[in-house]
């Protein structure tokens, strides 16, 4: 079987991003199946590809996936304007890729939404079979943090998400609350495979060389969070907490912030005017630098903004990212991932905005050191137990070849 697939955001584990695709595309080839992968210059990403573009790309090899990069540079530190503007010219040149490029099945997942256009000529103007996967519900989330207010924005954008639903001949839904999300747009339930984001085992093992920033110390209990900087992400509730804890006197937590986005630079400023010296930035690494960050680190920070449509409607790489490396999680909203955590006794969720109970979670983590360790030996049996990624990408592909067959 031949897949075209299109992900804006792919990248390599060379790179400080997600590698969902990566990983799925080699269990895809291992499979026996040839996998063309199309893509933009996303700015946290690796595509493995390092030649010049010539006409506005460059294709090559990479890892036995046939890689076409577009010179669409990306960043989350982009405006609103740009960004959309980037996506369109994107979609717009796939869509070229799908009249273009022998395939038998056409595979498309978010974000962004117009991710979909592809997969829609696929599906009417080639007959070809197409699945979408759906990571982030478009536009119920940007409307619901009130980054998009227009009304005619939001409502060509619940077109192009009802016309991508309705025109795919299978969906992937990455969380509960995706999945219920697209069966309210008609689509039907058997139509539908909820396969969330998955633990990557090998590269979070125990071989991983520990190192920790400068400021931080090695008996400090070290909380980490390793993400964009972002509207969504809602940092500022992990300086709330820093804030909380340095009244406290309590110098022996810090907490590490490490990547970029659009907020990072306000999230300096913040920390260095109210002295938080508690708080220390860096720079995004690879996933094999990451790896050994986290074999030195006590807690994983699973921070989001508080809004509601994130409760069930996200599944976030860090959190799989910390439990595969044996990390206590701790999460700061409600939903589908506090009751993992909660039930399986890894890691703390505490409400949003309450930074008393974010640093008493903090607190209790330092206090009680074989407590927390037993809390990350319940994190890595979650992480093989329900997210190896080994087995996600297994369904992954029997998936995609069922709505080949169909």
């Amino acid at each position: 079987m031949r897949v075209l697939y299109f992900h804006q955001h792919f990248s390599t584990p060379l790179g400080s991003t997600g590698i969902r695709s990566y990983e799925m595309a080699r269990k895809l080839i291992s499979r026996g199946h040839q996998v063309t992968m199309v893509c933009g210059s996303y700015g946290a990403g690796h595509t493995g590809l390092e030649g010049p573009f010539h006409n506005g790309f460059r294709r090559g090899l990479v890892d036995g996936i046939d890689v076409i990069e577009y010179d669409l540079a990306y960043s989350n530190a982009d405006g609103l304007f740009k960004r959309s503007l980037t996506f369109l010219r994107y979609a717009a040149r796939c869509v070229g890729r799908v009249f273009s490029e022998p395939t038998d099945l056409v595979f498309a997942t978010t974000t962004p939404l117009t991710a979909g256009i592809p997969g829609i000529f696929a599906r009417w103007f080639t007959k070809k079979r197409f699945v979408f996967e759906v990571r982030d519900l478009w536009p119920e989330l940007p409307r619901a943090m009130g980054v998009i207010r227009n009304p005619l924005v939001l409502w060509a954008m619940g077109v192009l998400e009802w016309a991508s639903y309705r025109s795919a001949h299978r969906l992937v839904a990455l969380a509960p609350g995706i999945a219920a999300g697209i069966r309210k747009r008609g689509v039907p339930e058997a139509h539908i495979a909820t396969i969330p984001n998955g633990c990557d085992l090998d590269i979070f093992g125990d071989r991983s060389e520990p190192w920790r920033p400068d400021g931080i110390a090695p008996d400090d209990l070290m909380a980490i969070f390793a993400g964009t900087h972002g509207v969504a992400n809602g940092l500022d509730a992990v300086l709330d907490a820093a804030a909380e804890l340095k009244k406290r006197g309590r110098n022996d937590i810090k907490l590490l912030l490490i990547g970029q986005g659009k907020l990072k630079p306000a999230l300096q400023e913040r920390a260095e005017r109210e002295a938080l010296d508690n708080v220390v930035f860096a720079k995004p690494v690879d996933k094999k630098r990451l790896a050994g960050l986290m074999a030195s680190t006590d807690v994983g920070l699973q921070i989001l903004a508080d809004v509601p449509a994130f409760y069930y409607g996200t599944s976030p790489n860090k959190f799989f990212d910390y439990a595969a490396a044996g990390l206590p999680v701790l999460t700061n909203y409600p939903g589908w991932l506090a009751g993992l955590i909660e039930e399986n006794q890894c890691g703390f969720a505490v409400l949003p905005r309450d930074p008393v109970a974010f640093a008493d979670a903090l607190e209790a983590a330092a206090a009680d050191r074989e407590a927390l360790l037993q809390m990350g030996r319940n994190a890595r049996q979650l992480a093989e137990r329900e997210f190896s990624r080994g087995a996600l990408s297994e369904r992954f592909v029997d998936w995609l070849e069922g709505a080949a067959r169909a």
